[in-house]
């Protein structure tokens, strides 16, 4: 008896591991198209505009809060440096 090849089995286990996920993949394209319609299928340039927008977006509020930042110093608020420091100011007030 001749004993098979031992490089085989995994180049063969590849390749069925490959198939399967690529036939998955499919499925699920498929899926999105009927659900959602072809028209809403999302694309990789999709996601990618979106993720500006909220890279745009998060840059925005940091520049807003930056310059209220910068006017409550420029106006002298400053934070308390404890809560009872805090609770005497509000007490105070």
């Amino acid at each position: 008896m001749a004993a098979a090849p031992t490089g085989t089995q995994p180049a063969g286990f590849v390749t069925v591991s490959r198939t399967v996920v690529s036939a998955a993949a499919d499925l699920m394209t498929n899926v999105q198209r009927v659900v959602v319609g072809p028209a809403k299928v999302r694309t990789a340039w999709d996601n990618a505009f979106a993720a500006t927008l909220a890279d745009k977006t998060a840059r925005e509020a940091r520049l807003r809060l930056t310059r209220e930042v910068a006017a409550l110093v420029a106006a002298g608020h400053t934070a308390p440096r404890n809560r009872a420091g805090a609770q005497q100011k509000a007490t105070a007030g």
